[in-house]
């Protein structure tokens, strides 16, 4: 989640257990046995990852690649070992890469995908038609899709978080005395800045570049008709004036954090989605916790409702007051369409885009598929990026079948393992054990009674998930955001960005007050679907911080703050990057990525083991970002000879398509936001 639209609001008044209280008391016996609940660290983990599969695109000659289901036990521990010197901090309007490494810019907002949109202009005159045809603004979450089993020629697909009005537009947003936004054309062009671009690039010469025109190429953005699935399709929570039959939505909103499925789609995640909306009315339970504005929307998208040009309500939407005799006649159930995992096969551009509400609703950052076994459920982990959220897994009731990875109808896979199942939030305990709740109508509340006393159904649940976790008694978390599985020990990590909020309570996860840096926690799933083990695996923290602070003890060459983005790739090398907000590391360096090999942690005994004073040098500094922006989103090629990552949000940048070169002092230029690619000089494997 970007800083710039973090909501410090405290939506949870539970008086749920906090994780900061628990993992407290769990570090002063950090060294606990699992009690055998979960996945040990030498345990094979197949089939993270697989490809996508034949295409049913049939405006296109390329074809996703094939996958065949492993034959022979994958090794327990990945053999790979970073070899690239930690870099120093970096405070300029450029990247900062290792030695022998080379970066440019690839696809920055505002780049055309087809002949509709004209060329990107730099005094922000690009209008809402040439939007609805252009890379959109703030890239964030991530994916390449290889095409024709190539390594040189794929899909991007690129989440778009937010705006920046005053760079969208030639002199920002134009609005009245009383601040009421006058001009439809800059509307449109803001809601077609968001969503989601799928954009074909090839490798030629040794550098990517964006096919133009190609049929793949298209856009998802604010205001695209999507479908809805699972729980509440079809349902009168889904009632619209658009929709009367609650069958779909209108459009993506703050889409930050990304995932894949083993069949080949892309999942964007919708995060701060509430701010869009406005109720003046009285606000329902589910619109009070997950916290609906009742003043005005975010970016007054509401203002011209009723204008003379305004077509199908596209701007009276925002506004979910109840105004008519039913939810057929108004807009009070449109946000009830946001706050999903979205479904989307970037092969068929011909296929809409499916919001799987089965998956829960929330501020949703990221969606990480688990280990995949033949014959077994398939398990997606997501957090809830706010101050004391939770941490959530939902668990198909459909069975893996490794056939199914090389479907041709991905979006029926989606149905088959994404619409019914069940959701679960969890619990952290002292002894590094946990239990996942489930979010049932039989789930017995911290108060002894059952959801079903308060829910009249599993769309109501899902509705309001992060009432029903409340409920059940969850765990409070320091802004879980990412999460990313070990693809040989299958140890799930996530990203606590950080909770300067956090005053009275600790718990074992969450175990520092003021916590201005975050860490990064790790389980184990255990023999059962409501078992789980648990460590913390790195903490951020400055160099100068104390050793009650710096537990990991981090120097100048890795410390860092408020880790958000988090990815494996299939080497077994996590990626962690920062969206940081605590002076004391940004006065040392902007924001960044950072690299280590965690399976390869191990004490005498194979045991995995966490960061310490005595570990802290296999974490290092990778790359640096520009001057004022969040390092998001991680892609890599099939032969990792190229890395993508997202900038967001820069000050100055960039001033060419060498990502590396500093604008010049004394030089503005309107910023955009892009993917910067990342390759070894001599076209090796990145990162090795």
């Amino acid at each position: 989640m970007s800083k710039a639209t973090f909501d410090p609001t405290k939506y949870n008044q539970s008086n749920n257990l906090p994780f900061a209280q628990v993992m407290e008391k769990h570090l002063s016996r950090r060294n606990f046995v699992k009690r055998g609940l979960g996945l040990s660290a030498m345990t094979a983990f197949a089939g993270v990852g697989l490809s996508a599969c034949g295409s049913d695109n049939n405006a296109s000659t390329t074809t996703p690649p094939t996958t065949t289901p492993p034959t022979t036990t994958p090794p327990a521990k990945s053999s790979a070992v970073l070899g690239f010197d930690s870099i120093a901090g970096s405070k300029t309007d450029a990247v900062a890469i290792p030695a022998g490494y080379s970066a440019y810019v690839l696809a920055p907002w505002g780049t055309p995908l087809n002949s509709k949109a004209n060329a990107w202009q730099a005094d922000g005159s690009n209008t809402a038609e040439d939007q609805a045809n252009a890379v959109g603004m703030h890239h964030d979450g991530m994916h390449f899709f290889p095409l024709n089993d190539a390594a040189d020629d794929g899909l991007l697909c690129i989440n778009h978080e937010y705006i920046d009005q005053n760079a969208l537009h030639p002199m920002g947003p134009t609005a009245d005395a009383n601040g009421k936004r006058t001009v439809i054309d800059e509307i449109r062009k803001e809601i077609n800045a968001h969503g989601v671009s799928v954009v074909r690039i090839q490798l030629k010469d040794g550098m990517w570049q964006v096919v133009e025109n190609d049929p793949h190429n298209r856009r998802f953005t604010g205001a695209t008709v999507m479908d809805i699935a699972g729980p509440l399709a079809y349902t009168s929570y889904l009632e619209t004036r658009y929709s009367p039959d609650g069958s779909q939505a209108r459009g993506t909103l703050n889409n930050c954090g990304n995932g894949y499925t083993p069949w080949g789609t892309y999942l964007t995640c919708e995060e701060n989605w509430p701010g869009y909306f406005v109720n003046k009315g009285e606000l329902t339970d589910d619109q009070r916790r997950i916290g609906i504005s009742t003043s005005d929307t975010r970016y007054g998208w509401n203002h011209l409702a009723g204008d003379n040009d305004e077509r199908l309500d596209e701007f009276a939407r925002f506004d979910i007051t109840a105004s008519g005799s039913s939810a057929q006649s108004d807009y009070r159930n449109e946000a009830n369409g946001h706050g999903y995992i979205v479904e989307i096969d970037p092969y068929n551009p011909n296929s809409r885009a499916v919001k799987r509400t089965a998956l829960g609703r929330f501020r949703h950052e990221g969606c990480t598929f688990g280990k995949l076994e033949a014959g077994k459920p398939i398990t997606f982990y997501s957090g809830h990026d706010s101050r004391f959220e939770y941490l959530y897994k939902f668990v198909s009731d459909a069975l893996w079948d490794e056939a199914d990875a090389n479907s041709s109808n991905r979006i029926a896979m989606g149905d088959k393992y994404m619409n019914a199942g069940t959701l679960y939030v969890a619990k952290f305990s002292e002894d590094g054990v946990g239990e996942w709740l489930p979010l049932t109508l039989d789930s017995i509340t911290t108060q002894g009674n059952t959801l079903a006393d308060s829910f009249d159904s599993v769309a109501a649940i899902i509705l309001n998930t992060a009432g029903a976790a409340d409920l059940v008694g969850a765990t409070p978390m320091d802004r879980p955001e990412w999460a990313a599985v070990d693809p040989f020990t299958g140890s799930v990590y996530l990203t606590l960005t950080n909770n300067t909020k956090r005053t009275t309570d600790t718990n074992p996860a969450n175990p520092r007050l003021n916590n201005s840096f975050g860490h990064v926690i790790r389980w184990d799933e255990g023999d059962k679907a409501t078992e789980f083990s648990w460590d913390i695996f790195v903490f951020g923290a400055p160099t100068s911080a104390d050793e009650a602070t710096n537990r990991s003890g981090l120097n100048d060459l890795n410390q860092f703050a408020s880790p958000d983005g988090l990815a494996f790739d299939k080497r077994g090398i996590l990626w962690v990057q920062t969206d940081n907000g605590a002076d004391e590391v940004t006065e040392y360096t902007n924001d960044q990525m950072l690299a280590i090999v965690p399976s390869t942690l191990v004490d005498a005994d194979d045991k995995q083991q966490v960061v310490s004073a005595e570990t802290q040098a296999q974490l290092k500094r990778f790359f640096v970002g520009p001057n004022g922006c969040e390092v998001t989103g991680f892609a890599i090629s099939p032969d990792y000879s190229t890395v993508f990552a997202n900038i967001q949000h820069p000050d100055n940048w960039p001033y060419s398509d060498n990502a590396a070169e500093p604008t010049p002092a004394g030089t503005t230029i309107r910023p955009r936001a892009a993917t910067v690619v990342i390759r070894k000089n001599d076209g090796g494997e990145v990162g090795v």
